[in-house]
C-alpha cells in the first residue's frame, strides 16, 4: 500500500519474477526515503521482539530476526550494486549520507541489551530446545556475532564502538569514491595509433571507443584495470608507453585530489582501536577468529611456506627475461618479454589466441555448457525484465527439477564501474522467506566498437569461469535461513567454489566446445591446445609472488596495534614487503596500498583467502580427476555436499565429508611450481 501511495518501488516486494528489481521504476530520489523507511521498519520489528512479555523462544526471537528488514534488504542490494556498477555523483552523495547511518542502525540492533539478553538465554539453553542442526547453528551464529560485535562491552565502550564503526563506514565509502575517480583520471591518452603497435586490433578498437566516450575522438585511451599489471603491457612494443602506463597504474592514490593515503592511515588506526576494544591485539586477529584459519599463526604458517620458493622462482624468471631482452628489465617490461619468451618456448602468442575466445561462445559453449554437463543446468536469455544498464543481460536458470532462479550478467567495463570482477545477489535463496536466488556477475571486459566481436584474453576467460563459480554457489543454495544463503560462508572459504569452477575452462571437452575461431568456426588446433597446457605454469613465480606480496601487505597493515603510529604509507609498505621477504622489482604487489580495494573493504586482513581456498581447490581438482572428471555424478556430489549448504554447516566439516579427509597442500604446490 505504501509503495502505491508514495510511488517508491522499494516499499513493497517487486511484482516481477523472483522479486527481480523493477529498474524501470527506480529513481535516485527513491533511495534515501527507502533507506529511512527500511531502517525504521526493521527497528520497529526488533522493538516488537524485545517488547514481547513472554519468554524468549527460537521462533519469537531468532526466526523473527531472520524475517526482519525486508525493505532494507531490497533497497540495499540494488543501491550497492549500482554504486559499484553504475555510479553517478548523485549515488555517491547518497552513499556518503547513508553508509554511516546503516552502520549505526546495524549496531543499534546488534548491541541492543534487551535483544542480546534474549539471544544469550536461548544460547545457554540451546541443547534443550530440540532444534534441528541448521537452527542450532543459526542460534550459535547469532550469539557469536553479537559477542564479536561488542554486545558484552560496557555502555561507554559500546558508544565508542559505534563511533568507530560509523567512521570506518564513511572512510570505506570515501576510499571507493576516490579510487574510482582516480582510476578514471589516470587512464593514459595516446595521440598516435602507431604508439599502440603490438596491441591486437580488438584492443585498439576498445581504446578508440574509450577515448571517444570521454570526448577524445580520433585518439586512444588505455583505461586502467584494478590490479597493478595492466593487460596492454604484454603487447605494447613502445617501451616508453609501457613505462607511462605502468607508472599511471602504481601511482594511483598518490598525490592530487584523489590521494587515498590519509584514508588508509585513518582506517588502520580505527580498525586497530576497535580490535583492542573487542579484546584482540589487532584487526587481523579479530578477522582470523571468524575464519576457517582460526588464528594469524595459521595464516603465517601457510604464507611462510609459499613465499620463499615463489620469490626465488620470480627472480629466476626475471633473470631469464632480462637475458631474452638483452638488458635488465623493469617492472613495465616483464609482461612484454614474458610474452615473447612464451611465444618462442611454447609457440604461443597470447594475442593470436584471442580470436578463439569470443565472448558469446565462451559464455554459452564454455561456461554454460560445463554447468550443463556437470549439474544438468539449462539457460535461456530473457529480454522482458528491466535492466540498470543496456549492457546487462538476464538468464533463466533451470535444473532437472525446474527453475532455480535468475542469473544476471554485466560484462563490460565503463567509467562508472569500479575495477575488478565480483558476484552479488539481488535476492538470496531462503526457504523461510520463500525466495529463489537472483545472482549477478560483474566483470570489466573492454567493450569493442559497435559490430565487432568481443575477443577475450585467457585471463578474461578464467575470470568468466571463476565468477560463475560464485554464481553457482548462490544459485545452488538450499538453506532455510537467509543468514546462511549462498556465499554467506567464512571469507577464506568463499573463493573455493569459484576457483574449482576454473578447472573446466581447460577440460578437453569444454575447451573443444568453446575455443573456436570467431570468424571461421574452426576449433583451436590440437597442437595449440597442447602448447597452451604446457605453458600453464610459465610465469607462476611472478604470479604467486605478486599475489603473496599483496596478501602479506594486507596482513602487515592489520597487525598494527592502536599504539603503533604510522605516518608514511609508502615507507611502511616498503618496510613490510622487505620484512616479509617478497621484494622483487619486476613483481610489485598485485595491489599497492593506495588502490588496494580488497584491503579497504570486505577482504580486510583476509586477502590471504584466495590461496587458502586454493589449497581446497587444488585438492578438489584431484578428487574430480580420481573420479572421472566431468560427470553428472561428480557434479551432483559437489553440489549436494558443498555448493548447496552455504553457511548452514561448518565448511571444513563439509569439505571433510566430501573429500573423506582433510585437504592436502601438495596439489597446490605442484600446480604453482612451488615444490622446489
Amino acid at each position: 500500500m505504501l509503495a502505491r501511495v508514495t510511488g517508491n518501488p522499494f516499499l513493497a516486494p517487486s511484482p516481477l519474477p523472483f522479486g527481480f528489481p523493477d529498474f524501470d521504476a527506480i529513481r535516485e530520489e527513491h533511495f534515501i526515503p527507502a533507506f529511512t523507511a527500511g531502517m525504521a521498519e526493521q527497528r520497529a520489528e526488533v522493538d516488537a521482539i524485545t517488547a514481547d512479555p513472554g519468554p524468549a523462544t527460537f521462533e519469537n526471537t531468532i526466526v523473527a530476526l531472520e524475517r526482519s528488514g525486508a525493505t532494507l534488504r531490497r533497497v540495499s542490494t540494488v543501491f550497492f550494486t549500482l554504486v559499484g556498477s553504475c555510479s553517478t555523483p548523485g549515488l555517491r552523495e547518497i552513499e556518503a549520507d547513508v553508509a554511516p547511518r546503516l552502520a549505526a542502525h546495524a549496531d543499534a540492533i546488534t548491541l541492543d541489551p534487551v535483544l542480546f539478553t534474549r539471544v544469550e538465554a536461548l544460547f545457554a539453553a540451546r541443547h534443550d530446545l530440540g532444534l534441528d542442526a541448521e537452527s542450532l547453528r543459526l542460534l550459535e551464529r547469532r550469539y557469536r556475532d553479537a559477542v564479536r560485535a561488542g554486545a558484552r562491552l560496557a555502555p561507554a565502550e559500546q558508544e565508542r564502538l559505534k563511533e568507530l564503526n560509523a567512521g570506518l563506514s564513511a572512510l570505506s565509502t570515501e576510499f571507493g569514491r576516490r579510487l574510482l575517480a582516480g582510476a578514471n583520471a589516470a587512464a593514459v591518452l595516446v595521440e598516435d595509433v602507431a604508439q599502440l603497435d603490438g596491441l591486437p586490433p580488438s584492443a585498439v578498437s576498445a581504446a578508440a571507443r574509450a577515448a571517444a566516450d570521454r570526448g577524445h575522438p580520433g585518439r586512444y585511451l588505455l583505461t586502467l584495470v584494478l590490479p597493478t599489471e595492466q593487460p596492454a603491457l604484454a603487447s605494447l612494443t613502445d617501451r616508453a608507453l609501457r613505462e607511462r602506463l605502468h607508472r599511471a597504474s602504481i601511482e594511483r592514490g598518490l598525490g592530487g585530489e584523489h590521494d587515498t593515503r590519509d584514508i588508509v592511515l585513518r582506517t588502520m588506526a580505527l580498525r586497530a582501536e576497535r580490535a583492542r576494544l573487542l579484546g584482540h591485539p589487532h584487526h587481523a586477529s579479530w578477522i582470523a577468529e571468524d575464519a576457517t584459519a582460526g588464528t594469524v599463526e595459521a595464516i603465517d604458517a601457510m604464507l611462510g611456506k609459499l613465499a620463499p620458493v615463489a620469490v626465488a622462482n620470480a627472480r629466476a624468471e626475471a633473470a631469464e627475461l632480462s637475458e631474452a631482452a638483452g638488458f635488465l628489465i623493469e617492472a613495465w617490461d616483464r609482461a612484454f618479454y614474458a610474452e615473447r619468451v612464451r611465444r618462442e618456448r611454447f609457440d604461443i602468442d597470447a594475442d593470436a589466441l584471442r580470436p578463439y575466445f569470443e565472448l558469446e561462445r565462451v559464455l554459452h559453449d564454455g561456461v554454460f555448457h560445463a554447468a550443463g554437463r556437470l549439474y544438468g543446468l539449462r539457460f535461456a536469455e530473457r529480454h522482458d525484465l528491466p535492466r540498470y544498464h543496456p549492457d546487462v543481460r538476464v538468464f533463466d536458470v533451470f535444473d532437472p527439477s525446474g527453475q532455480l532462479g535468475l542469473f544476471v550478467a554485466d560484462f563490460y567495463a565503463r567509467d562508472s564501474k569500479r575495477g575488478g570482477a565480483w558476484m552479488n545477489s539481488f535476492v538470496p535463496q531462503s526457504h523461510l522467506l520463500g525466495t529463489k536466488p537472483v545472482v549477478l556477475n560483474t566483470l570489466n571486459i573492454a567493450k569493442p566498437a559497435d559490430g565487432e566481436p568481443t575477443l577475450l584474453t585467457v585471463d578474461n576467460v578464467r575470470t568468466l569461469f571463476h565468477e560463475f563459480g560464485h554464481a553457482l554457489h548462490g544459485l545452488f543454495s538450499d538453506v532455510r535461513y537467509p543468514t546462511f544463503s549462498g556465499t554467506s560462508v567464512p571469507r577464506d572459504f568463499v573463493e573455493f567454489p569459484s576457483q574449482v569452477n576454473e578447472m573446466w575452462l581447460e577440460d578437453p571437452e569444454i575447451l573443444a566446445s568453446y575455443a573456436r575461431h570467431h570468424g571461421t568456426g574452426e576449433p583451436m588446433p590440437a597442437e595449440l591446445v597442447e602448447r597452451l597446457a604446457a605453458a600453464r605454469r610459465f610465469g607462476e613465480g611472478f604470479a604467486t609472488t605478486e599475489y603473496l606480496a599483496a596478501a602479506l601487505l594486507d596482513q602487515a597493515w592489520h597487525r598494527l596495534g592502536p599504539d603503533d603510529a604510522v605516518t608514511d604509507v609508502e615507507r611502511f609498505e616498503a618496510d613490510a614487503l622487505a620484512a616479509a621477504g617478497v621484494v622483487e622489482p619486476t613483481a610489485p604487489p598485485r595491489y599497492r596500498t593506495t588502490y588496494f580495494n580488497h584491503m579497504m573493504s570486505g577482504y580486510s586482513a583476509a586477502y590471504y583467502s584466495y590461496i587458502w581456498s586454493e589449497v581446497l581447490d587444488a585438492d578438489t581438482v584431484e578428487w574430480f580427476a580420481e573420479n572421472g572428471g566431468l560427470r553428472r555424478e561428480n557434479g551432483d556430489a559437489f553440489r549436494r555436499e558443498l555448493l548447496s549448504r552455504g553457511g548452514a554447516v561448518d565448511p571444513m566439516e563439509a569439505y571433510r565429508a566430501f573429500r573423506g579427509r582433510d585437504p592436502e597442500l601438495a596439489p597446490l604446490l605442484t600446480r604453482r611450481g612451488l615444490t622446489g
